[in-house]
């Protein structure tokens, strides 16, 4: 697939912008802080209803405005769509496919894909676990766009179920009514939470062999990269349980069963603290390097790589879901040639460089490697020209 013309109105540094772009390698030429990695991002708002950079909406509005345009228009093999979001502020964002009436903005969710390669990539690695959650999380929505609700019903869920430990928290005796209210809250969290772990759990088995195979290119092996769920239902389980260490076994009545059994054995230390220990909230993907964790233990260099090859293995994946020409994902590579050493520049830009479309940005052109010298435009303040 591929983005043929992006319009963006009132989105981050432009307050109009309109750039036609091309099938193949588009590379995006202009000093840092400009706003090249504003135009990619726009194209992932489109995928995924959210930015790689901020965890909301606001810093996304041209300074000023209260409602931002992104409109592009996709080609997936014979098929041509205009899709439109707009956001804005303080209020629910809204969506358009095809200039029609507005709908829910996650309406549009799964028509646009995308696999984007970030400096922020690091954080996959070093980071804490909310980025690796969140990389699954939005793998498992795009593969699944039904599954947003699943997310948005968990987290609404968790926080109303804090809220509730927090109003209690302390005392040594519930009321009936807290005690069933409660417990209705546990077994929503339990069924929503078992989903969205089954669901990280699949992905994570599609993706899981990709990665290793893509490290192994990347870094010239020597060690094994290895990607493990770390549930918080380890060491809480008893004897008459199922085995937390086969989690990936269990089907989505089962992990239910083992979460309401964590919640309702462990009450007291939930009220202890006012908050929800157990669910996917607080689980965590280990990446493991050889016999070591990758996180304080990897050079950058492999760090580098690790975050790659999870990229890659989304890339595949995708692949793999819909194998029919026209339909990969489109890849972005937002200045990330600059991090990297010229070995797993050229690698990573061979690897690449057959998708339908792939974005670069770059600092300048010399960052680039050959295999990418595509479209090139230059970039300047709310400014993007043919160069």
């Amino acid at each position: 697939m591929y983005i043929s013309q992006l319009s963006l109105t009132s989105f981050r540094s432009y307050a109009q912008a309109d750039v036609h772009l091309a099938p193949g390698i588009n590379v995006l030429i202009g000093p840092n802080g400009v706003g090249k990695t504003n135009i990619v991002e726009s194209i992932g708002y489109l995928a995924n209803l959210a930015s790689h950079r901020v965890s909301n909406d606001a810093p996304l509005l041209n300074f000023g405005a209260e409602r931002a345009l992104i409109r592009g228009t996709l080609h997936r093999g014979s098929q041509k769509t205009t899709l439109e979001v707009e956001i804005t502020s303080g209020k629910l964002n809204r969506a358009r496919i095809n200039r029609a009436n507005p709908v829910r903005a996650r309406e549009i969710l799964g028509m646009v894909r995308t696999v984007l390669f970030a400096p922020e990539d690091l954080a996959l690695v070093k980071g804490d676990p909310s980025n690796r959650r969140k990389f699954l999380d939005e793998l498992l929505i795009a593969l699944r766009p039904v599954e947003a609700g699943t997310k948005n019903d968990y987290e609404r869920i968790v926080k109303q179920r804090n809220a509730l430990l927090k109003s209690i928290r302390g005392k040594s005796k519930l009321t009936a009514s807290q005690e069933n209210t409660l417990q209705a809250w546990d077994l929503q969290l339990a069924t929503c939470g078992a989903r969205l772990i089954r669901g990280r759990l699949d992905v994570l088995m599609l993706i899981r062999p990709y990665m290793q195979a893509a490290y192994a290119d990347l870094a010239d092996g020597g060690k094994a990269a290895q990607a493990i769920y770390r549930s918080s239902l380890e060491g809480e389980t008893d004897e008459n349980s199922l085995p937390v260490t086969s989690l990936e076994e269990l089907n989505q009545e089962e992990i239910q069963d083992l979460l309401l059994g964590a919640i309702e054995s462990n009450r007291s230390r939930e009220l202890d603290r006012g908050i929800s220990l157990f669910g996917p909230h607080r689980d965590d993907l280990a990446l493991i390097l050889g016999p070591t964790p990758a996180k304080g233990y990897a050079s950058h260099g492999e760090t580098w790589s690790f975050a790659l090859a999870l990229r890659l293995a989304a890339y595949r994946v995708f692949g793999d879901d819909d194998p029919r020409a026209g339909s990969g994902p489109i890849l972005i590579l937002d200045d990330v040639f600059a991090e990297l050493d010229t070995t797993r520049r050229d690698r990573l830009a061979h690897i690449v460089a057959g998708a339908e479309q792939v974005l670069v940005t770059a600092a300048v052109v010399e960052d680039v490697p050959e295999a990418l010298k595509g479209h090139f435009f230059q970039v300047s303040p709310g400014q993007v020209v043919d160069a």
